[in-house]
């Protein structure tokens, strides 16, 4: 079932103003093409139904699995980047969303929300490398508990050229589970996810991936709950 989602009413009305002056001017034939573009936008806004706890291709969704926070299209997946990536040794996963891909986001691995962290900043291009560390984004730092260690996930929203807003639904303290939504980002964005390095990335740049179905790291410790 593919829903539209709540922020879609303002923008959708305000695209919906041309076909409504043509509409009062007696213009018909233009009015019924521009109202194409509302349509559109509230497309964009769509919000599909995805199953995270379906079995993965290598395996159940479980704590060793972590999901696709997004769809789009994989940017980079290797060692964490100089500039992009926290301070530590991580591995990253980019993902850049154009405008027409679905933009609700999903947490790629579940736990506690230690840290969400807003970040005003510019709108560059998603794809560009700078757009990580200078564009308005929300940091978001995951912890849980395996085997008595606590593992970290940090993902964050980042906001394009045509971007300009993201919006962030869970809040420090919220616990939230693997492939749930988390918010979405308005008109072409990133995702960026950071695991520890005793995880194997499963994505490779290229690659097309779907929010909360799309396996994109795991650790090979075994199956955990």
């Amino acid at each position: 079932m593919v829903t539209i989602d709540r922020e879609a009413a303002p923008a959708t009305a305000v695209a919906a103003v041309p076909a409504l002056v043509a509409a009062l001017a007696g213009r018909r034939g233009t009015a019924l093409v521009l109202a194409a573009v509302p349509a559109a936008v509230a497309l964009f806004f769509r919000d599909p139904d995805r199953t995270p706890d379906r079995p993965a291709a290598d395996g159940p969704v479980d704590a060793d699995t972590v999901l696709a926070p997004a769809d789009g299209k994989v940017m980079y997946a290797g060692p964490g980047q100089e500039g992009v990536a926290p301070e530590g040794e991580w591995l990253q996963v980019s993902i850049f969303l154009s405008a027409f891909d679905v933009h609700i986001n999903r947490a790629p691995y579940g736990g506690r929300l230690r840290e969400v962290t807003y970040r005003p900043g510019k709108w560059l291009a998603a794809y560009s490398h700078e757009s990580a560390h200078l564009n308005e984004r929300t940091d978001l730092v995951v912890d849980r508990e395996v085997d008595g260690a606590t593992r970290t996930v940090v993902f964050r929203q980042i906001v394009g050229l045509m971007a300009r807003r993201v919006v962030t639904r869970v809040a420090a303290g919220d616990e939230i589970a693997t492939g749930q939504r988390i918010g979405l980002m308005k008109f072409g964005s990133r995702m960026d996810v950071f695991v520890p390095t005793d995880a194997r990335l499963l994505v490779e740049a290229g690659a097309r991936v779907v929010a909360g179905e799309t396996v994109i790291a795991r650790w090979s410790g075994g199956s955990h709950a």
